[in-house]
């Protein structure tokens, strides 16, 4: 055992100079121009706040907008080592479009943002389709509900579809799969990174000796966080408060949940909760520069899925729904009212209206 920890600390320089390696593979230019300077990112903080307790009794921070007794309930999962924050944008501008029609609850995922820490055994895509259920269990027990989940969030709603078929379509009317994947990632360049040896040892850390596990701390960020930050952006003219809002989110993942989590985005498989989604209608989204789940996942995905509309952003990359907010915000807008043509007014005419007030 002490003679593996001691190496351990030796493949440091190995996790450096791999982290260097793709981040100079993936370097990308952030814009001097900034539109959203002083953006407020902590709006979903002043939201109404709730604690959802999940089945092994992790506390999940959830919040929630909108009126409690909406026509319509629209629930967003966020992704590895992000939080709620990452749908900041649809918060802020589908709470416009929507109105009172409809109620939007966010939750962090376990391990992340404010919400409780867990074994590592329980950092598993399965668990977080139960942890869904928990959150859907006490904010939204009836009427209903469309689900929104991003890159592992995506995983997340996939993995509950799985899990409780019986809930699609009497409950769940609608699901949006954001640069996710219904099956592991091992063959994209997050795949590759994740074989390195310095985060199996890293890995092996946070299950037997999560003492030492901050010793670690500098080896697993310098292999991920290059890769997370480069590939998180396509274009070469992003906001640089969005770029460091996002960075954030990352910087304050603990490196117990970023660890823990390596192995279940590897070899997770849910291909079977495309069967329930196929009854309902999706959103299927990614940008064409999506180096973590490239787009090629998203094609599957959608030509399994028959009430599906693919919406591939150009230029984008893993972060779309910060990156082009409003063609994300758009499709999520044209989902619900597919999910739900006997509850809303027409919001696709806004749009229009909208676009042509701009253009």
């Amino acid at each position: 055992m002490a003679r593996w920890l001691a190496g351990l600390a030796g493949l440091t320089a190995v996790g450096s100079a791999v982290g260097a390696s793709v981040a100079r593979s993936l370097a990308r230019r952030v814009s001097a121009d900034d539109p959203y300077a002083g953006e407020d990112f902590g709006l979903l903080h002043d939201d109404r706040s709730t604690v959802v307790t999940t089945n092994d009794g992790v506390p999940l921070a959830v919040r929630e907008c909108g009126p409690e007794n909406a026509r319509v309930t629209v629930v967003f999962c966020h992704g590895f080592c992000l939080r709620m924050g990452a749908f900041h944008f649809q918060r802020d501008m589908l709470a416009r479009q929507w109105g009172d029609q409809v109620r939007m609850v966010f939750y962090d995922q376990r391990g992340h943002g404010l919400s409780g820490d867990a074994s590592p055994d329980t950092f598993t895509v399965p668990q977080l389709g139960q942890d869904l259920e928990s959150v859907l269990a006490v904010m939204a027990p009836r009427g209903p509900v469309v689900l929104v989940g991003h890159s592992m969030g995506g995983m997340t709603v996939l993995a509950h579809a799985r899990q409780y078929p019986q809930r699609y379509p009497t409950r769940i009317v609608g699901a949006a799969l954001i640069s996710s994947a219904a099956e592991g990632v091992s063959r994209s360049p997050l795949g590759e990174i994740l074989r390195n040896p310095a985060l199996e040892a890293a890995r092996f850390a946070v299950r037997y000796a999560p003492g030492i596990v901050h010793n670690g701390r500098g080896v697993t960020r310098s292999i991920l966080g290059p890769v997370l930050r480069a590939a998180s952006y396509g274009d070469e003219d992003v906001s640089p408060s969005v770029v460091a809002f996002s960075e954030s989110m990352m910087h304050d993942t603990s490196v117990h949940t970023l660890v823990g989590f390596l192995h279940a985005l590897e070899v997770h498989d849910e291909t079977e909760g495309l069967q329930s989604l196929a009854k309902i209608p999706t959103l299927v989204a990614c940008g064409d520069r999506d180096l973590l789940t490239p787009k090629e996942y998203s094609q599957q995905m959608a030509a399994a899925l028959p009430k599906s509309e693919l919406v591939i952003a150009q230029g984008a990359g893993h972060l779309v729904q910060l990156e082009q907010p409003e063609l994300i915000d758009d499709a999520l807008v044209r989902l619900v009212e597919r999910a739900t043509p006997s509850k809303l007014v027409a919001l696709t005419r806004r749009i229009k209206e909208r676009t042509r007030n701009h253009g």
